[in-house]
């Protein structure tokens, strides 16, 4: 649940629930020998995951070089973006997440690979988006399985809307491209929908072929065991393509 505070902060719904923020055994290990290595420690306002709006992440700073930029939005325990950026080490990698546990998890698997072009922040990602990326400064933006929040009642919750389709045009520079998957049917058409009709373009018809930089998880394992359907997108900043 929401603080007092944090409901005049945020008056909107967040697109998440808190959960146990606690560390235990290797995951905290890894924290306590590599967070200072790979984490982003933002000012904060009114939450452990808001994002002082003054602040701005300087890319060449925080890496120590300029190369493209690729963003993942609810990074999950890093299975995607540490595999990215061990097989790209020319471009860097932000993972975007709101549970410590996970960003823990991605620095335990980035450590153990010695990845060194990937940094992680814990933040809300609208104000990621918002204010804390400048404008342009992404080449690829990744959402892939958002919470599908499948109750009626509850899709107010669902993270992607048309205002988050125009942040991420705001931080994509010219022909970047806005990568999405998700296994719930509904969700996907809704997806679909809002990025058409968004300042961004389809890649392809509807439906994008599977992006061979998006591994496959356990998570998407059990999906598909399911039966449940994966739906990939593409969506462009000017000229389409992938």
């Amino acid at each position: 649940m929401m603080t007092e505070q944090e409901h005049s902060y945020r008056p909107q719904p967040v697109s998440f629930v808190r959960r146990g923020n606690r560390l235990q055994g290797t995951r905290q290990q890894a924290w306590t020998d590599h967070s200072a290595d790979y984490l982003i420690d933002v000012p904060r306002l009114a939450a452990d995951t808001s994002v002082d709006p003054d602040y701005r992440f300087v890319a060449v700073t925080a890496f120590g070089r300029s190369a493209e930029l690729v963003v993942e939005i609810g990074s999950g325990l890093g299975d995607a973006i540490v595999h990215a950026a061990q097989t790209h080490p020319e471009r860097d990698y932000l993972a975007v997440e709101v549970y410590l546990p996970g960003l823990a998890q991605t620095i335990k698997r980035a450590a153990a690979q010695n990845v060194r072009n990937l940094r992680v922040v814990q933040a809300n990602a609208p104000e990621v988006l918002s204010t804390m990326l400048p404008a342009g400064s992404v080449s690829e933006l990744w959402t892939f399985f958002p919470d599908p929040w499948p109750k009626a009642r509850h899709e107010k919750r669902r993270l992607l809307t048309a205002d988050f389709a125009e942040l991420a045009a705001r931080v994509l520079a010219p022909g970047g491209l806005w990568r999405l998957a998700t296994d719930w049917e509904h969700y996907a058409a809704q997806i679909l929908n809002i990025g058409t009709a968004s300042s961004l373009q389809n890649a392809f018809p509807d439906w994008a072929p599977r992006f061979n930089g998006r591994i496959l998880t356990n998570f998407e394992r059990k999906a598909l065991a399911a039966g449940r359907q994966v739906r990939d997108l593409t969506f462009s900043k000017g000229s389409a393509g992938t």
